[in-house]
């Protein structure tokens, strides 16, 4: 029996021996890199917008057209902030206060996005017409945000303009600009 014992302690280490003993596979590998290229972080609005016509003393309403955000900086925070301001919107030379509709008399509301693409949480700076803010030239309006976001991200809104004509206004066309930009 004892010999037995041996021969099974021996045959055991030959055979871990042998498996030991085979070469591992061979292997090469490849390190392998790519870029994701940054791009830019930009605001559309249209060219021009025509709000309509109504009386001095009334309210003139209308919306601005699509105003997008177009995030493809490809950020680990795609945060940003788009504001808004105004400038004096006149009629023939603006020479008199009945020539001019000062942007405090300029609601700004812009309303739910129209559209969005990305992560992150998009936020109207006016949800509802019960939210409109007076336009200003010095200090700006928030529009609309992106936070908690990462890599590209867009949103559009069609933000509406309420126009608080004074009594005192003259007939005309008034002229004016109104100006989306980023924090």
């Amino acid at each position: 029996m004892r010999i037995r014992k041996i021969m099974a302690v021996v045959g055991v280490a030959a055979a871990a021996v042998a498996m030991t003993a085979v070469p591992a596979a061979a292997q090469s590998d490849t390190t392998t890199t790519f870029d994701v290229d940054a791009g830019t972080l930009d605001i559309t609005a249209p060219a021009t917008a025509d709000l309509g016509n109504g009386d001095a003393g009334t309210t003139i309403s209308g919306q601005l057209g699509a105003v997008t955000v177009d995030d493809t900086r490809a950020a680990a925070d795609a945060s940003w902030t788009a504001e808004v301001v105004a400038t004096n919107f006149i009629t023939d030379d603006g020479g008199d206060a009945s020539e001019i509709v000062t942007p405090g008399n300029i609601d700004y509301w812009s309303g739910a996005a129209t559209a969005t693409s990305g992560n992150g949480t998009f936020t109207p700076g006016q949800p509802t017409s019960g939210d409109a803010e007076p336009l200003d030239t010095t200090t700006p309006v928030t529009a609309f945000t992106h936070t908690g976001g990462t890599g590209n991200n867009s949103a559009s809104w069609n933000p509406t303009l309420e126009v608080n004509v004074p009594l005192a206004n003259v007939a005309g066309t008034y002229t004016g600009t109104v100006t989306h930009s980023f924090a």
